[in-house]
C-alpha cells in the first residue's frame, strides 16, 4: 500500500500525535523534517504489519501450536538418525513442560509403543528415583520415547486440532463459559493429583499403580493387564488420554473465541486510525 500524500490527505498538512502512536507534529518536535518523515514511515510500516497480523492471527496460532506439539516427536527421529545433539536439545526445552518419565511416555522406533517401569529397570538403571528415571531417553532396543509424555502429547496435541474444528464453526458456536472449562479440567487434575499422592510412597508403587480400588468397584470385570501398570490400554493410560483430550479442547473453546474478538477490535482501531490519518491501509 503507499503512504505518499494526496489531495485533502492530513499527513501533507502536519497529522495529530494519536493517529498512528507516534508524534508527528514538527511544530511541536525539534527534530528536523526528515527524521519526523522516516518516524512517520516506520510507525505506517508497523501499523499496516500489526493490522495484517491481526487479521490472520490464527494462521500464526496454527503455526506456533502446531509447530509446539510436533517438536517433542523429533525428538525420538533425531536420536534414530544419530543426532543426539539436536534431541538432547529438544528433550532440554521440553523438561520444563513434563516430567518426561519414560514409562509413562510413548517410544518410537522400539518393539513396544510403551515401557513398563520394570523393563527401563532392568535395561538401564535398577532405580525409583524420578530425577534419574526421566534421564533415560531409550536405546537402539527399545527405541527412543518422545519429549514429553502421554497425557502432555493428548493435552496439548488436543489444542490445535480443537481450534480446527472450532475454526469453521466460530460463527454459531457461543465461548464456553470459565465454569464449563473448570468441568473439563477438573478430571485432568483429579487424575493428575491422584497420581502425584500416590507416588509420593514411589514412582508406580502407589494406589494408582495397581488400582485395586478400582478391580474392586467394577469387580474384576476387566483383565488385570487393565487395571496395573501404565501400558497403553491400561485404565490410567485411558485416564491420561482422556482427561488431557477433554482439558486441552476445553481450553481451546474458551480462549479462542476471545482471542478472535480482541484481534477483530485491534484491526477495527487500526482500520480507525488510518481513516482519520487519510493513509491508506
Amino acid at each position: 500500500m503507499s503512504d505518499e500524500s494526496y489531495p485533502g490527505n492530513p499527513m501533507a498538512e502536519g497529522l495529530e500525535a494519536g493517529d498512528l502512536d507516534l508524534d508527528w507534529t514538527e511544530a511541536r518536535s525539534p527534530k528536523p523534517r526528515a527524521a519526523s518523515g522516516r518516524a512517520r514511515s516506520v510507525a505506517i510500516f508497523l501499523n499496516r504489519g500489526l493490522y495484517r497480523a491481526s487479521r490472520r492471527w490464527y494462521l500464526v496460532f496454527f503455526g506456533l501450536t502446531g509447530l509446539w506439539v510436533i517438536t517433542p516427536w523429533l525428538a525420538p527421529v533425531f536420536m534414530k538418525l544419530g543426532w543426539s545433539g539436536l534431541a538432547g536439545a529438544i528433550y532440554a526445552a521440553y523438561s520444563f513442560q513434563c516430567h518426561q518419565l519414560p514409562q509413562r511416555s510413548f517410544f518410537l522406533f522400539g518393539p513396544e509403543f510403551m515401557l513398563s517401569l520394570d523393563q527401563i529397570r532392568m535395561a538401564w538403571r535398577d532405580t525409583l528415583d524420578p530425577l534419574i528415571l526421566r534421564q533415560f531417553v531409550g536405546s537402539a532396543e527399545l527405541g527412543y520415547k518422545l519429549a514429553w509424555s502421554d497425557r502432555m502429547v493428548s493435552a496439548y496435541t488436543s489444542i490445535p486440532l480443537a481450534g480446527l474444528l472450532w475454526w469453521p464453526l466460530r460463527r454459531r458456536l457461543r465461548p464456553l463459559p470459565l465454569w464449563a472449562f473448570a468441568l473439563l479440567a477438573l478430571p485432568m487434575a483429579i487424575d493428575a493429583g491422584s497420581h502425584f499422592v500416590s507416588d509420593l510412597v514411589g514412582i508406580d508403587q502407589g494406589f494408582r499403580y495397581a488400582n485395586h480400588w478400582l478391580a474392586t468397584l467394577t469387580g474384576n470385570a476387566f483383565p488385570q493387564t487393565f487395571y496395573a501398570g501404565n501400558a497403553l490400554g491400561s485404565f490410567n493410560s485411558w485416564m491420561r488420554l482422556i482427561t488431557g483430550v477433554l482439558f486441552g479442547a476445553g481450553l481451546a473453546w474458551f480462549a479462542l473465541p476471545y482471542l478472535e474478538a480482541e484481534f477483530s477490535s485491534l484491526a477495527r482501531q487500526i482500520e480507525a486510525k488510518f481513516a482519520r490519518a487519510g493513509v491508506r491501509l
